[in-house]
């Protein structure tokens, strides 16, 4: 069965009734932890749904001494008018078919919900997910913090020299800090920042996201707070003139540049995976298609060529998960999440490039070494 939103959760005769339910148009009812109800999965995915089952139960008001207690039969209905993007369910309780409770919930309620039925994770082996999984059993620990921070500043003064490796350092923590802030928003509890050496950070947290839009600005948030902090450092640029701030600028570009790449585990992969994953039909498969083909283009085009190949690889992934996008528990974008997600992620890319570019054109050597690297 596919993972199920949790759509609704309302008090029922002294137990939570919950209905949990998927793109692909299955629906399941409990009371308490009780199947009562199963709506299965058909193309009418949207609209009027209606569930019913029948509970017996003892009234206490015809209790009498040495007399059996007789036993009483409830209907139950819980009729629900769903609709997936935007989302909306508006709900009604019927008790033997009189309404007892109506309501009505948006993402904004699934955003701050718990599911009572925790998702499993999908397990994919990566070089980043084993060191997650590493740091989260270790994160009790705030030495580990201090360990993992120097390391980062040793190997990336090998590199470079101790100052600008302290500089890249607060590069890394601003962007890690971007998404602490988009977790923070969402009302997610976070367990900090852990640095790695060579490969950038990790900003953690227990809690499961719900919805897509979360997806998008957990992820997004540190490419966006990674381009500010190069935006002040090439303001610092043209202030001092100092050649120590446009090697920030350019250098910090192109670590949230590569991090706004379409393959998972990178921020872009979630971007542009829930972009893609959030349309509902083939015109939407057509789209990302399209989308990655001009993406493609334009790379090789201005002679990126690393780029171009990473965006085609990226892409690819995309395009042929993109039919298990019902499979997913996550709410979906509506097409102004889609669009408004689109045309930040684009900009986002625009904006780090184009930095990249402007200090390349300087004829300094060092401050054309990221554009080389895209191009080679």
């Amino acid at each position: 069965m596919s993972h199920l939103v949790e759509l609704l959760k309302i008090d029922c005769l002294g137990k939570p009734l919950r209905l949990e339910g998927s793109l692909a148009g299955w629906q399941q009812l409990f009371w308490g932890d009780n199947l009562v109800s199963v709506i299965q999965a058909s193309p009418n995915n949207e609209g009027l749904k209606s569930h019913t089952f029948e509970l017996s139960t003892q009234d206490p008001a015809l209790v009498t001494d040495g007399e059996p207690v007789p036993l009483q039969t409830i209907k139950i209905t819980l009729e629900t008018d769903l609709q997936w993007q935007p989302f909306i369910i508006d709900y009604r309780l019927l008790q033997d078919d009189e309404v007892i409770t109506t309501g009505q919930r948006t993402a904004k309620d699934i955003e701050r919900q718990t599911p009572t039925t925790p998702i499993p994770e999908k397990r994919q082996f990566s070089v980043v997910g084993l060191a997650s999984l590493g740091f989260k059993l270790l994160k009790s620990a705030k030495v580990i913090k201090v360990l993992l921070a120097g390391a980062s500043v040793a190997a990336y003064s090998w590199l470079f020299s101790f100052q600008f490796a302290l500089a890249l350092i607060a590069c890394l923590v601003f962007h890690e800090y971007g998404h602490i802030r988009a977790m923070k928003y969402f009302g997610m509890k976070t367990k900090g920042i852990y640095l790695i050496p060579f490969m950038g950070g990790l900003a953690l947290s227990d809690e499961k996201i719900n919805t897509r839009w979360q997806d998008v600005v957990i992820s997004i948030m540190g490419p966006t707070f990674g381009l500010l902090m190069s935006i002040a450092s090439l303001v610092a640029y043209w202030v001092t003139g100092n050649i120590f701030f446009a090697g920030l600028a350019t250098f910090n570009a192109l670590l949230n540049l590569f991090n706004l790449l379409p393959i998972l585990p990178l921020d872009g992969g979630h971007i542009l995976k829930s972009i893609s994953f959030s349309m509902n039909s083939m015109m939407g498969l057509v789209a990302c298609i399209l989308g990655a083909a001009v993406g493609v283009y334009i790379s090789y085009s201005l002679g990126l060529a690393l780029l171009g190949f990473l965006l085609l690889i990226g892409s690819a992934e995309i395009v042929f998960e993109w039919k298990t996008r019902h499979q997913s528990h996550l709410l979906p974008l509506d097409r102004y999440g889609q669009i408004f997600s689109a045309v930040w992620y684009f900009l986002t890319v625009g904006a780090l490039i184009g930095i990249i570019w402007y200090f390349a054109a300087s004829g300094d050597e060092m401050l054309a070494l990221p554009l080389e690297i895209l191009k080679s």
